[in-house]
């Protein structure tokens, strides 16, 4: 069997050689473009195919300069083009590399490159990244080689199917736990330290979607000096990290570096999503405030507060939950020096959250009880409506029951000639009495 041919994404690139070569492929596309600009202004015969002949050729010499980049190089060009010199770019590179580039690629890019092309983009559920030069180097693992040749730092699992678990336990010795157990809500059992010196953490993570939000509950193991993370689905927190840590040499150095970069992405995710609960807080503010308000309009409003409520409650389980598990590696003291101070920061920063958790509590309270009250002033009005009716509906009432009785003797209009239009009138006179009175005192507003 022949050799396996080293993977380019091993060499390394530094920002000379990025920018020099990003350089040339922007020369390229520039000379591309003046060219034939310049050949659609000319008036000549058989235009089309001069045209398309230039065309070909400059992109057979283009296709020929990214040959020779290997995956990581052409993912930053990609990063720095714009975007329709990008999607150009890509078109040449994605038949043939495509699956390799988009691993290079920031989450966003990759997204937009993958969905321009409808190219088909293989969900990886356990990666291992090694670190290279301070940066974390992610490598998709599909085969049981594929692992046994990596010597990572940190090995992320999404629902980590019978191989991958029994892969796991042959390489490293560790039987990941059961997925069934991460929402134990002990502390004994979420944060633990094992006889050979395992040390495991169950913590949530926030995932905030348009249509839903939840806690996703994660589970850390540090082993041999390697940091395991096992979850149900993809989060957020986790893309920001890998992100970063791709990207900024010197982020992390080991595993407990990384788990705690984890911790201050979520309470930095978990900031984020705070802010937005107070932003449409603030709108729903706005409508309460409003001089009129119907009751649809208040129970949208009802279930919009709600809505927040929920996900400010989630926040604060989510945040209360990292500062145990800060606790617990700080109180076992498994961090070095700077990893502790990192983590006093982190808890200052949820600290910061607690109060402003409390407060949007607050403010939920107070829009609560001024949408009731709004309630009640609808509900109000509509009594009030049916006590002015049934007031003003009296006299009339009265009158009608009294001529009602038809007793000739002692009841002399009976026999009158405008008996009749009296009793209409007097009954009239007697309903536009009590109104005029009413809306004079201004109950009828």
């Amino acid at each position: 069997m022949a050799e396996p041919i080293p993977d380019e994404r091993d060499e390394t690139h530094d920002l000379d050689d990025v920018q020099d070569t990003l350089r040339d492929v922007q020369a390229l596309l520039a000379r591309q473009k003046r060219v034939e600009n310049l050949v659609h202004r000319q008036d000549m015969p058989r235009h089309d195919l001069v045209d398309g002949l230039l065309h070909r050729q400059h992109l057979t010499e283009l296709r020929s300069k990214l040959e020779s980049l290997n995956p990581a190089l052409i993912a930053r060009i990609l990063e720095a083009l714009p975007q329709d010199d990008c999607l150009q770019v890509w078109e040449l590179v994605a038949p043939d590399r495509g699956s390799e580039i988009l691993g290079e690629l920031s989450e966003a890019v990759s997204m937009t490159l993958a969905a321009s092309q409808n190219y088909p983009r293989k969900p990886i559920m356990l990666n291992a990244f090694e670190l290279h030069n301070g940066r974390l180097r992610q490598i998709p693992v599909e085969r049981r080689a594929d692992l046994v040749e990596t010597k990572p730092i940190w090995i992320d699992l999404i629902a980590p199917s019978g191989n991958e678990r029994e892969w796991i336990a042959d390489i490293f010795g560790l039987v990941l736990p059961d997925m069934s157990d991460l929402t134990d809500l002990e502390e004994s059992a979420r944060f633990y330290i094992k006889e050979d010196g395992e040390v495991h953490l169950h913590s949530d993570f926030l995932l905030d979607k348009e249509d839903e939000s939840r806690n996703v509950t994660v589970a850390f193991i540090l082993h041999q000096n390697i940091l395991f993370s096992m979850r149900s689905e993809e989060l957020p927190v986790f893309r920001l990290q890998r992100l970063r840590a791709r990207i900024q040499p010197g982020y992390v150095s080991e595993g407990k570096d990384v788990l705690l970069d984890l911790y201050a992405a979520d309470v930095e995710y978990s900031a984020d999503a705070l802010e937005d609960v107070y932003a449409e807080l603030e709108a729903v503010g706005r409508k309460v405030l409003s001089t009129q308000m119907t009751d649809e309009e208040a129970g949208s409003i009802l279930a919009d507060i709600a809505k927040g409520e929920d996900l400010n409650g989630r926040i604060r389980r989510n945040v209360l939950d990292t500062r145990r598990a800060l606790s617990f590696l700080m109180r076992g003291r498994l961090l070095s020096t700077n990893q502790h101070e990192e983590a006093r920061q982190i808890l200052r920063d949820i600290e910061s959250l607690d109060g402003h958790t409390a407060f949007i509590f607050n403010k939920i309270n107070f829009l609560m009880d001024a949408i009731v009250g709004f309630i009640n002033i609808n509900q109000n009005k509509i009594i009030k409506i049916f006590s002015v009716a049934s007031v003003a509906l009296l006299p009339p009432t009265l009158i009608a029951s009294v001529y009602g009785m038809n007793f000739r003797n002692g009841m002399p209009e009976l026999d009158w000639r405008f008996g009749y239009p009296f009793a209409l009138t007097l009954m009239a006179v007697s309903v536009a009495l009590p109104i005029w009175f009413f809306r004079k005192k201004g109950w009828l507003r």
